[in-house]
């Protein structure tokens, strides 16, 4: 796979004059040495471990938003988005997993199927819905 340069100044920009080592540490370190290992863990893994721990921790702000975001640039699918939160939710908390995918539907919009779509796609029929409670 082609590496892509990470190259990060959100630190700089919100807070290089508040927290100037922070700031550094966030630009320099996290995303312009710890991101660009990909010999070691590709961009892709990387979107799926940063989300899920994230998650775990109950992180749903903007910083989730940027990586659900960057984890679509780098090649995580809605597919494989859905079964890894649906599957971290028995773990994390069944809340969480909620929130965040109300957050990734805005990220994933077009790769969200409509049922005539989703029932082409499988030879398995899709029922009605449970009303009998």
């Amino acid at each position: 796979m082609e590496r892509k340069e990470i190259k990060q100044t959100a630190g700089r920009t919100a807070l290089g004059e508040f927290a100037p080592e922070f700031a550094h540490l966030n630009d320099d370190i996290l995303f312009g040495e710890v991101w660009n290992r990909q010999e070691d863990m590709s961009l892709h893994d990387r979107s799926l471990t940063t989300i899920l721990s994230l998650v775990a921790q109950g992180i749903t702000d903007s910083s989730l938003k940027y990586h659900l975001n960057t984890a679509k640039a780098n090649g995580v699918t809605r597919q494989e988005f859905s079964e890894m939160i649906t599957h971290a939710a028995f773990y994390v908390g069944w809340p969480k997993a909620w929130a965040v995918f109300n957050m990734a539907k805005e990220v994933w919009t077009s790769d969200i199927q409509t049922k005539e779509e989703f029932q082409a796609s499988t030879p398995y029929p899709i029922g009605e819905p449970n009303t009998g409670y």
